[in-house]
């Protein structure tokens, strides 16, 4: 089989990476015999990764050039790769790393008890979503600032629901048209992976029939990965608010939550002025 520079590359790739990782880095005895080069040698990657040694140098060797997305996965945990390393395997292989779904038993769902009692550690504007933007739970500054979730329906307590059809929540967001547009395009990447749950898809079609603006970024068709965003509120009484828009994935071994908080930007007197709201709404009787 030709090698292209496609495939070239992802093997010049793998090579270095596996070059700088010593048997004893990733836990395993190194294999007897002189070793010729440093590093991991093929054979023990590809323990790591569980395939093939043949296979694993059919990628180094440039000879297969449609890896999947669970192999690249693999190989990229036995080989430590970073965020941004992995994320170039992915580029190098024309395999887009959001295509990787990880399952996980289904338990009954989340323990929302454990996870009140996790936002209620922040004292700043802090909730949990799953897969499809609900919110789930939320802290008594999350209500305060990002939007009065106990006073919502349980099934219009979700976040795309509430940036689009919720005019109180346009009107606290000053640079709402930016984030609205950032949502989509966050949206825009995980879709695929959610299409066939139909309640994700039973929302997503009341968006584009009740929201001109959703239909409007929808149709730009941009990407975003989740990234740090700014976030800068309006509320009654109050100054303006800035933060940064914070999120942790896999939260209890789970993939389809997401811990969202809001950390005051510093020197913009956001952290004193949330105080001073929190202080005046424990105060209220």
């Amino acid at each position: 089989m030709k090698m292209n520079n496609s495939s070239s590359a992802l093997g010049d790739f793998l090579k270095s990476r596996r070059e700088r990782l010593q048997p004893s880095e990733v836990g395993i005895q190194p294999l007897p015999g002189r070793r010729r080069t440093p590093g991991l040698r093929r054979e023990e990657v590809s323990y790591l990764a569980n395939i093939s040694v043949t296979y694993y140098a059919w990628l180094e060797q440039g000879k297969e050039v449609n890896p999947s997305p669970e192999v690249l996965l693999s190989i990229s945990k036995a080989l430590q790769l970073d965020e941004d390393e992995q994320k170039h395997l992915f580029d190098l292989a024309n395999v887009d790393v959001a295509s990787v779904v990880v399952t996980v038993p289904n338990n009954g769902g989340p323990d929302t008890g454990v996870l009140q009692k996790i936002v209620n550690q922040l004292h700043y504007p802090s909730f949990i979503t799953d897969e499809g933007t609900d919110v789930i739970v939320w802290n008594r500054a999350a209500e305060l600032i990002v939007a009065d979730f106990g006073s919502l329906p349980d099934n219009e307590r979700n976040m795309m629901d509430i940036m689009f059809l919720k005019p109180d929540y346009r009107n606290r967001l000053v640079n709402w048209e930016g984030a609205a547009r950032y949502a989509v395009a966050v949206l825009r990447a995980s879709f695929d992976l959610y299409k066939n749950n139909p309640l994700y898809m039973e929302r997503f079609e009341r968006l584009m029939r009740e929201s001109v603006e959703f239909v409007h970024f929808w149709e730009l068709y941009e990407i975003k990965q989740k990234r740090v965003a700014t976030a800068l509120f309006r509320v009654p009484d109050a100054q303006e608010m800035e933060f940064e828009l914070h999120s942790a994935a896999v939260i209890d071994n789970d993939p389809g939550l997401h811990w969202c908080f809001f950390v005051p930007v510093p020197g913009s007197g956001t952290e004193e002025r949330l105080l001073h709201l929190l202080e005046q709404d424990r105060q209220l009787p």
